[in-house]
């Protein structure tokens, strides 16, 4: 890694966002809020992934460019308000990240990957000071993430906390019964009874999946990428 080379494109960065901000910057970048930069941020996280599927390397590195933008651009915003800056960001994250991997930067002992997750989530919930409010596992996980996402990190959890308390058997059969009791939401057209049926059908598939090491939300994105793909080449056709 070329540590100057590094040093020198944040630099250029953070000094490139505060001169768009400046009196003599661009008005549109000068007008911009924390608000209007979150929708840009979720839209270039997704873009991210959309490069990644695509496989393309290239698209990759650009899309990562654009999404650090508004990561650098939203630090800016807090460091006009004398709040903090994109180092204090830098610091906090890097900080962070060694005390979460003590196996590393530290003397614990793991033996595999799925050790690493369990100290990482005790690390976490000693963080939080409240290992014993079970509320408390799950107030790191945002309320607006996709819905299945968040589901499946729910799920996730409660599992890690040793909450699982369904196998992928009952969790089938749990699915089943939301089938049929989603039939008779159908038939009786209760809507109120299907709305909570569907709901809890789609929970339990999140965590049928993942009990499969799979989420819910990366399987719906491959299902509509093959329905558009069926439905454009049926367009073809």
């Amino acid at each position: 890694m070329d540590s100057n080379r590094l040093s020198k494109a944040i630099v250029s960065l953070v000094e490139l966002i505060a001169r768009l901000r400046g009196p003599n910057g661009c008005p549109w970048d000068a007008k911009q809020r924390d608000f209007e930069i979150k929708t840009y941020l979720i839209e270039e996280a997704y873009e991210v992934i959309e490069a990644i599927e695509s496989a393309n390397s290239q698209e990759v590195c650009e899309e990562l460019g654009d999404l650090i933008f508004q990561i650098f651009f939203l630090a800016q915003l807090a460091t006009e308000r004398n709040e903090f800056d994109i180092t204090a960001v830098l610091e906090k994250i890097t900080e962070k990240m060694i005390h979460r991997h003590p196996h590393v930067f530290g003397q614990t002992k793991v033996n595999n990957d799925e050790d690493v997750a369990l100290n990482w989530a005790e690390i976490k919930l000693a963080e939080r000071g409240s290992s014993n409010d079970n509320s408390s596992l799950f107030q790191s996980i945002p309320v607006s993430l996709p819905a299945l996402l968040r589901a499946h990190r729910l799920s996730e959890r409660a599992s890690k906390a040793g909450f699982d308390w369904l196998n992928e058997d009952e969790i089938y059969d749990r699915v089943q019964k939301q089938f049929d009791e989603l039939k008779i939401a159908i038939d009786t057209q209760d809507k109120e009874l299907f709305c909570k049926e569907m709901g809890d059908l789609l929970f339990s598939l999140a965590n049928l999946g993942r009990n499969w090491g799979l989420n819910a939300e990366h399987l719906l994105r491959d299902a509509n990428k093959r329905f558009l793909e069926h439905f454009r080449k049926k367009d073809k056709d």
